[in-house]
């Protein structure tokens, strides 16, 4: 399984968690879009359909791209989307890392890669994956239930099904 990671130049090389993944050969950065495998899973926050355990037989051929770049940057027309006909976008999850803890969604680049590798059934890879990271091992402590919930899913819509249920006991 391949995990590339385009990088938008626009972090901090010392908290990144991308570069931390690379050096541990964990994911290669890529920062030019045709070094982007063709036929991956796209993570993109303004793609239609979640990611699935359908979609674990893609990510083993093919492999997962993770874009890290700041989302207030990018457009839902920008041309990172057009990488591959595989656009997914993460269900509901709660950050652990240190920059964004407890937050929504706010996912670093290590959390979205090991949340997708979990919900598609690759649960042995992503643990040990975030295992590198000191704070890791909370990522998935605090969203053991949900990541359980939608690797148990049969389906995109499912796994959304799975997410509103869950966020419509907290309205």
């Amino acid at each position: 399984m391949r995990i590339t990671i385009f990088n938008g130049k626009e972090c901090d090389k010392k908290k990144c968690t991308a570069f931390k993944m690379e050096k541990l050969n964990k994911a290669k950065i890529v920062y030019k879009l045709n070094q982007i495998p063709r036929g991956a899973i796209v993570l993109n926050p303004y793609s239609i359909k979640a990611v699935s355990p359908n979609d674990k037989n893609i990510i083993y051929r093919k492999g997962v791209v993770a874009l890290d770049c700041s989302w207030n940057n990018v457009s839902k027309s920008s041309k990172l989307f057009d990488l591959s006909k595989f656009h997914r976008v993460l269900p509901f999850l709660i950050a652990a890392n240190p920059v964004n803890y407890g937050k929504q969604s706010k996912l670093s680049t290590v959390e979205a890669v090991v949340a997708t590798l979990y919900i598609t059934n690759f649960k042995e890879e992503a643990k040990e994956i975030i295992s590198s990271f000191k704070w890791g091992h909370t990522f998935i402590e605090l969203n053991f239930e949900i990541l359980e919930d939608y690797s148990s899913a049969k389906n995109s819509q499912e796994v959304v099904a799975i997410q509103n249920e869950f966020l419509s006991q907290y309205k």
